[in-house]
């Protein structure tokens, strides 16, 4: 699901669950610095787009990139909104890019041929036609919507 906003449905359902112990803002950054691998495969017109980035190793080192980017550009970008949403600490960050690099590993898993997620582990997909890419595009939504509702229902609690 390379550059689609599905898998931001499951980091809505994290936040609900996570509450100030998440930021989706890292959450999605993350997602994007997981395809750059992807996009520039394609642009080079490689057979293999999802390499080293998609692995359980690969997905370590994006989310401690995401991490020292993410908080100081999330911190820095909602004090200067005016938002007044508080800073986060260094473990939220760490959680929400790990977060989100493993679990755009696992939802790509699911329906890409071309991943080796455990590696360096194991070699292969085991995840592959788990669940088809419909169920797996419905699922992203459902939990999209689920989430979505959830945290706005404690935002107008604690408003």
């Amino acid at each position: 699901m390379p550059f689609t906003p599905f898998h931001l449905g499951p980091g809505a359902f994290f936040k609900a669950i996570g509450g100030e112990r998440l930021s989706f803002m890292i959450f999605g950054g993350s997602q994007n610095l997981m395809d750059v691998e992807p996009l520039a495969r394609m642009i080079r017109g490689d057979a293999v787009l999802h390499g080293m980035s998609h692995t359980i190793a690969g997905a370590f080192v994006v989310a401690l990139v995401s991490t020292a980017v993410g908080r100081p550009v999330r911190n820095a970008a909602l004090h200067n909104s005016g938002i007044g949403d508080h800073p986060i600490g260094w473990r939220v960050a760490l959680a929400s890019a790990f977060v989100g690099t493993y679990s755009h590993i696992g939802l790509d898993a699911v329906m890409h041929a071309d991943k080796n997620p455990l590696w360096p582990i194991a070699y292969g997909n085991g995840l592959l036609g788990v669940i088809s890419a419909k169920a797996l595009h419905i699922l992203c939504v459902v939990s999209g919507l689920l989430g979505g509702g959830f945290v706005a229902l404690r935002a107008v609690r604690n408003a």
